[in-house]
């Protein structure tokens, strides 16, 4: 860890400041509601929301989980203000130690095209750039999905 940050599974009072942070860091698309996000993965013992306080205040938070072979992690964040002091490693290091601690043997993570800067972010952690094509079904109907195809 390269900072103070204290990181621990969000707590109830924590997710309207997790909210907050991801509204502020730009997460949140108008097909993915953050508040049933937030309880689907807590609802799931494959999957928790981690999130890193600084004097106790919400400073960065990541969604981790598994599915039973491979690992993914969403709104991986850090509060405007504190990006670049190490917080968003800090984070996705907690993210990564919680799968190795499953034994997960492979971390995927999917990267909106329009989020170019937060490449190199992975890059720099050694994560490396795969020729893969992302494919996706809607199981519900989401027509705000549907409006918007920068998804």
């Amino acid at each position: 860890m390269t900072s103070n940050m204290s990181i621990s599974v969000i707590d109830d009072p924590d997710v309207d400041a997790v909210i907050d942070l991801w509204h502020r860091c730009k997460l949140i698309v108008p097909w993915n509601d953050p508040r049933e996000d937030i309880a689907f993965a807590r609802a799931q013992p494959n999957a928790d929301i981690l999130v890193g306080k600084l004097d106790g205040k919400i400073a960065a938070s990541v969604m981790v989980g598994q599915d039973g072979h491979r690992g993914n992690v969403y709104y991986v964040s850090v509060a405007p203000e504190l990006q670049g002091q190490g917080l968003g490693e800090d984070i996705m290091c907690a993210a990564i130690d919680w799968l190795k601690q499953r034994k997960v043997p492979k971390l995927n993570i999917m990267v909106r095209a329009s989020n170019t800067k937060v490449i190199g972010f992975y890059e720099k952690l050694g994560a490396e750039q795969q020729a893969l094509t992302n494919l996706a079904y809607w199981l519900t109907p989401n027509p705000a999905f549907h409006q918007n195809k920068d998804n």
